[in-house]
């Protein structure tokens, strides 16, 4: 329903809005406790008659339903030490109300920048937020495109900031907050913050040691630490991810500007391909970068988890966390799975008594607010649930806290169990009623709940050829591609160098909830080498396909991942101090694969899959210890055979949670 500041909106608004822009071109320095002064850039009214509600409902354009009920403002606003950053704000026209700020802190733009330009998209998380009537503000972070100042990646966090010059992402949040409650007329002294993926980052911090008026936040696929977000995964180096992203959001920024950098270009559609023919990492500054992009020098300098990592470290310092706080994630999220699980766990331990909720849906990265949540690649999931969250979680969630409007039932958890396609309420994550239990490896690629009898050495072996990698998609992509966490896994399955281990034939669901960790026991003949473990639902050979899955790609046997992850095996005893293996010598590996809830239905198969390359969405281990992978040579990369081992002293297992409570 929209609001009733579309329907009060009058010619008028558009002089007295103008009357305000006066006034506040004209502020003088305020104290502290007032607000630093402001310092306007533009300000845009746009002429055209407010719309009957009946006509408001027809725009379906975002960006003319933007233009006709709301004023754009650019403004620069100073932080502690001086620095300004650049702020578009977006008020509502109708001023008979006061609304309460919604802030997106990015350094991915808050374009389009200038008086007469308007987002194309809707200005909140959705539509709704629109409608519903919000003082929209983006702000640019300092040192990316028109603010001011230097961009730090993943800035480090303060704990304490004796100097107006301590300055880290949660200083900038509060001068920001202070600056608009005292300058942006017509709010009612309540903030909220929100943003998805690094965005999210800036949420998450914002929060900590939170200016009073900031009551409601909602960090989104935030990341928290890049040594096992994003751009690593337990130390080992998420190529083309890091790699294109850099190409271009890396480059030096000597000046404000408005413009994004070019797009790296392969060449070829063949990621697969591209990636190997590079060649050892260091041929990355060699061929393309030569070393101007900052953070890859960075990322080379340390390979290991040492202070400059810890640093980026946001869990250690989610003390004092005010307000309330909804963190969102995707289960089959590409890029940041971890963020949002660690946020929020860290939230809930270190803030007792604050409103604290997690949210995680069948989703992508983002996709809550893009896509409609129905499906992701072959694999569907049944209704819209990202419609389902942005009217039902997301937006009863801002409106309660910052206009006191609605009741808020929401849930500590809400998780959408895939499988069975089912939204979940739980009191707790990882819920309370699960029973733990492990899968154990057997001869012949058998999984089972029962563990192994034979107390001998025995096991299941590989040879590893960085030349010849396992692909991490049959998909042609040059990167990471947004499906790869449902795909089908049969390709990988029918290679030699992939150990496949499955249960029998369910004859009853089994749910598995909260954390799995793999508990390995391997070996390999060189003295390095990635595990990668992969947790797949194996469909039966008679599962029908869906109206929309493509010729020559089918449903029955679909080998569904539903959870992978990866560690570099050096760092199997310490992320700070890497060792060697020693050849063929069984060593215990264990691997946290983070959350799930997921139900293997009755006549469904439980598979995991172990394998030590993914290409390329993992770089190629050379399997011989270097002392930094990302200055290897050539005839650093070796051949090894690879073995997991299954008896009894040396039992490869994961351990699960089983949810023992049933959906309502």
């Amino acid at each position: 329903m929209l609001s009733t500041f579309k329907q009060r909106c009058l010619p008028h608004v558009l002089v007295g809005m103008a009357l305000v822009i006066a006034q506040m071109s004209g502020c003088k320095g305020l104290t502290r406790a007032s607000g630093p002064a402001q310092v306007p850039v533009h300000a845009a009214a746009s002429s055209a008659a407010t719309p009957t509600r009946a006509a408001a409902r027809s725009e379906n354009d975002p960006r003319r339903f933007t233009q006709n009920h709301y004023t754009k403002h650019e403004f620069q606003v100073p932080m502690r030490d001086g620095v300004k950053l650049f702020t578009s704000v977006y008020a509502p026209k109708d001023t008979t109300e006061h609304y309460p700020i919604l802030l997106l802190r990015t350094p991915y733009s808050v374009g389009p920048y200038g008086q007469d330009k308007y987002r194309r998209r809707s200005l909140g998380p959705s539509r709704h937020f629109d409608e519903e009537g919000y003082i929209f503000v983006y702000q640019d972070v300092r040192g990316r495109f028109m603010s001011e100042g230097e961009f730090v990646n993943m800035r480090p966090h303060l704990d304490d900031k004796p100097s107006p010059y301590d300055i880290d992402e949660a200083s900038d949040t509060y001068d920001t907050i202070e600056w608009l409650i005292h300058n942006i007329p017509n709010n009612n002294g309540k903030v909220g913050m929100w943003g998805i993926s690094y965005p999210g980052f800036y949420a998450a911090a914002g929060m900590i040691d939170a200016h009073p008026a900031l009551i409601a936040v909602s960090p989104q696929a935030p990341i928290a630490d890049w040594f096992f977000d994003d751009f690593h995964h337990h130390g080992a180096f998420f190529l083309p991810h890091a790699f294109n992203f850099l190409a271009s959001f890396g480059r030096a920024r000597p000046e404000p500007t408005t413009e994004w950098g070019k797009r790296f270009d392969h060449g070829t559609p063949d990621g697969y391909q591209f990636f190997f023919d590079l060649g050892p990492l260091k041929n990355a500054n060699d061929r393309y970068f030569k070393g101007e992009i900052a953070f890859w020098n960075k990322i080379v300098e340390h390979p290991n988890y040492d202070e400059f990592w810890q640093a980026r470290n946001l869990l250690p310092h989610l003390y004092n966390v005010p307000p309330a706080v909804m963190t969102v994630g995707g289960w089959f999220d590409a890029e940041d799975l971890y963020g949002p699980l660690k946020i929020y766990r860290a939230v809930e331990r270190n803030n007792p008594g604050v409103f604290n909720i997690l949210v995680m849906g069948p989703w992508p990265h983002g996709g809550w607010n893009r896509i409609d949540g129905d499906k992701l690649g072959s694999v569907h999931f049944g209704d819209k649930h990202s419609v389902f969250f942005r009217e039902q979680i997301q937006l009863p969630f801002f409106n309660y806290y910052l206009k006191g409007k609605g009741a808020l039932n929401l849930p500590e958890a809400y998780a959408f169990e895939t499988g069975t396609n089912q939204w979940r309420t739980f009191d707790q994550w990882p819920p309370r009623e699960i029973e733990q239990r492990q899968l154990y490896f057997h001869e012949a690629g058998r999984l089972s709940f029962e563990p192994p009898a034979t107390q001998d050495d025995a096991y299941d072996e590989y040879v590893s050829d960085p030349a010849k990698p396992v692909p991490f998609t049959e998909d042609i992509a040059t990167g990471m591609t947004r499906n790869y966490m449902t795909d089908d896994q049969r390709f990988a399955a029918r290679r030699n160098d992939v150990l496949a281990y499955q249960t029998d034939v369910l004859d009853e669901d089994i749910t598995l909830a909260g954390p799995i960790l793999a508990d390995l026991w391997v070996s390999t003949s060189g003295t390095a080498g990635d595990w990668i473990v992969k947790l797949i639902d194996v469909f039966p050979d008679d599962a029908p396909d869906y109206d929309d899955t493509p010729p020559g790609r089918h449903m029955g046997g679909y080998q569904m991942m539903v959870r992978s992850e990866v560690i570099r095996g050096r760092f199997r005893n310490s992320y700070e101090h890497p060792e060697p293996f020693v050849p063929n010598e069984p060593t215990n590996v264990t691997l946290e694969l983070l959350d799930v809830l997921h139900t293997f239905k009755r006549g469904h198969r439980i598979m995991v899959q172990i394998q030590s390359t993914w290409f390329p969405l993992v770089d190629r281990n050379p399997q011989k210890y270097v002392p930094n992978i990302f200055l290897a040579d050539d005839d650093d990369f070796i051949k090894t055979t690879n073995r997991v081992y299954r008896a009894q002293d040396h039992a490869t297992r994961l351990r699960v949670g089983v949810l023992t409570a049933p959906a309502p």
